[in-house]
């Protein structure tokens, strides 16, 4: 039984896949990279983000690469990340951006270690950021970070979870919150937990999962929140990226292509060119290095 493309959203992330790699990659190879990109038919494309650039060197051109892609005929959506309010404030600057995302971390040291402050300065922070995404008719995207397990033996759990998405949503208006699975240590009966507390709680959010994988187990993980109701998921081509804040090994994203024949492996229609994407593969391969 065939699933329509509408049923699940596809989340291209070359920025996670770039931020963490420390030879400066050229704007000029970038943008040609993105443009491919664009072409692909993703349903978003977490392009760059508005950060400090002392913190993210590798994406401190985000404006410049903004103004020089090339969006004709491309239905893709664009999301940068943003940590703070003034990153907000240059963010909706960009008419190209439609998304501002936020990581919004459940362990308070992560928290600490990624935008330098605690949940409880994140939380202001973050109404602060929905103000401005609001008044400029950008939507906030908030990324759950640490979502299934940390490794600085923080507490975490559903209820931690929920309490925090709860908030986020009824008081904030997010319509759409990814968990992150932020240094691989999600195990599959976490995730199908985590999803199935969260979503009939709370049925009106889209919720998505940033799953950080291994060649071993993306299947597994992916299942697990697939059969738990996750209907959109992030990924890297080729695997590449992780988070260079935790101060642990780039453990990698989600392999978009291999999740892509995963999915209509299982009759699920993604909607994408798939001519074009192994053209991105074959480009990534030049573009990061190894």
């Amino acid at each position: 039984m065939m699933t329509n493309p509408s049923s699940i959203k596809l989340v291209e992330c070359p920025r996670d896949a770039m931020q963490g790699i420390a030879p400066f990659i050229p704007t000029a190879m970038k943008v040609e990279y993105l443009n491919a990109l664009l072409k692909v038919g993703f349903d978003t494309i977490d392009i760059g983000s508005f950060v400090s650039p002392k913190a993210i060197p590798q994406l401190a051109d985000t404006a410049e690469v903004l103004s020089l892609i090339d969006l004709t005929g491309s239905r893709s959506k664009l999301l940068v990340i943003v940590a703070n309010e003034r990153g907000a404030e240059d963010a909706v600057q960009q008419a190209s951006v439609s998304y501002l995302g936020y990581p919004f971390s459940i362990s308070e040291t992560f928290q600490q270690r990624n935008t330098n402050t605690s949940i409880e300065g994140s939380w202001g922070r973050v109404a602060r950021i929905a103000e401005i995404a609001r008044a400029a008719g950008k939507e906030l995207v908030v990324y759950i970070s640490m979502a299934f397990g940390n490794p600085y033996g923080d507490p975490w759990n559903a209820e931690v979870a929920l309490h925090w998405v709860d908030r986020l949503v009824k008081e904030l208006g997010v319509r759409i919150i990814a968990l992150s699975d932020t240094v691989g240590v999600a195990a599959p009966a976490d995730i199908t937990g985590m999803f199935n507390a969260l979503i009939p709680a709370l049925p009106d959010v889209e919720f998505g999962a940033h799953l950080h994988c291994r060649p071993d187990n993306w299947r597994m993980k992916t299942d697990a929140a697939w059969n738990a109701g996750c209907r959109r998921f992030d990924g890297a081509i080729k695997g590449f990226g992780g988070c260079p804040m935790a101060e642990d090994d780039l453990v990698g994203n989600l392999q978009m292509e291999w999740f892509v024949d995963g999915m209509e492996e299982r009759g699920v229609q993604t909607g994408l060119d798939r001519e074009q994407l192994m053209k991105c593969v074959e480009m990534a391969a030049r573009v990061f290095p190894l």
